[in-house]
């Protein structure tokens, strides 16, 4: 246990001593959340929008001006049931709900003005200001042009607008938990493979061979420096995150610090995996890179998950780096608990518990 604890500070000591590390593992992400939160955060013009739908009326009528609704440009349109669809609303997944009563068709056979009228219900977040308007005005203008083109531009069927109150999610909300997952994996799969390739070529690790230390016990002396330094990593992006962005954490620290711990192990395990599977620094490089930039793009750092390909998505539920990024959002923007977070936490578990095991089984002192 002596040891074990030597090897932490050892390694906290490096870390601090090396200015190259500094800069990239604390400077790099605080950057990119900069430059992505001054461009990107006011949202730009370019809104996708994506309404569910609830057609109370199954009528042809009402399946027409569904169709109508789902011709404007950016207009994603997502079928469910009202319970369903409210949840996902109140939790950013779907930016507004349409809702066509039952005597939709009816209003329009009558032909009669305001016979019809509130036919439309729009379900909306008045917090979420800007996103609300641009889809509260797509639903008018489809519910406008049907009036126009059935019954001689009388407005027979008209909107009505019932707030839902839900936390208004900005793009940095989505973005600072990304930043998060992609320091965890950079540090831990890119760093630590090319660090103990390098010292193993330099016969750093062959002179600690020749102590009592077991391979176990030198991963786990790194991994728990590894741990510490990407906790306070995590409190330096979210303190710039508060004060620059207006970015909280909802959900539990607890919860949060235990998936911090979750990716370092796992991605620390896979760095450890990489360095016995190369011979020198200048092949452990690029094979971690190999491994984390794809990653990169399929694990919802930068957009949603689900607005990938469906091809992918069978790789996205596979890969460890897409529970981490969505379970660290769910945890700071929805405030889910644990037991909300089985499916990620039991993914991040099972890669971290089988990337230890392999790395230690396969963990080389010196070189081959």
């Amino acid at each position: 246990m002596k040891a074990y604890w030597h090897l932490v500070r050892a390694q906290l000591l490096l870390f601090v001593r090396n200015k190259n590390t500094m800069i990239w593992s604390f400077f790099l992400p605080v950057f990119m959340m900069l430059a992505l939160g001054t461009f990107m955060n006011d949202g730009g013009d370019q809104i996708s929008l994506k309404i569910g739908v609830v057609d109370a009326d199954r009528t042809a009528a009402s399946a027409a001006w569904k169709k109508e609704i789902a011709g404007f440009q950016g207009v994603q349109l997502e079928p469910g049931s009202e319970s369903a669809l409210m949840k996902q609303l109140k939790t950013g997944d779907i930016d507004l709900i349409v809702k066509i009563k039952q005597g939709f068709q009816e209003a329009f056979e009558a032909k009669e003005p305001y016979s019809g009228a509130k036919m439309v219900a729009i379900y909306a977040d008045p917090g979420n200001q800007t996103v609300t308007q641009m889809a509260t005005t797509v639903v008018n203008q489809a519910v406008e042009r049907f009036n126009k083109e059935r019954v001689d531009y009388q407005p027979v069927v008209e909107t009505e607008i019932k707030p839902v109150h839900s936390r208004n999610l900005s793009y940095m909300d989505f973005l600072v938990p990304g930043i998060l997952s992609l320091m965890i994996m950079s540090n831990n799969l890119n760093g630590v493979a090319a660090t103990i390739a390098s010292w193993r070529e330099r016969g750093i690790l062959r002179r600690l061979q020749g102590t009592p230390l077991t391979s176990s016990t030198f991963i786990a002396g790194q991994m728990t420096a590894r741990i510490l330094l990407n906790a306070f990593q995590a409190i330096v992006v979210l303190l710039v995150a508060y004060f620059l962005f207006d970015i909280s954490v909802f959900g539990s620290w607890s919860t949060l610090i235990l998936l911090i711990f979750l990716g370092t192990l796992t991605f620390m395990s896979m760095g450890f995996i990489v360095a016995s599977l190369s011979k020198t620094p200048e092949s452990a490089s690029p094979i971690a890179g190999l491994i984390s930039f794809p990653m990169i793009f399929v694990g919802g750092i930068f957009f949603p998950i689900r607005d990938l390909p469906g091809i992918l998505q069978p790789l996205v539920q596979a890969i460890p780096i897409g529970h981490l990024t969505d379970a660290l959002r769910g945890v700071m923007n929805d405030g889910l608990t644990l037991g909300q977070l089985i499916l990620p936490v039991t993914v991040l578990l099972a890669w971290a518990v089988g990337s230890f095991v392999i790395a230690a089984l396969t963990f080389r002192w010196d070189v081959k």
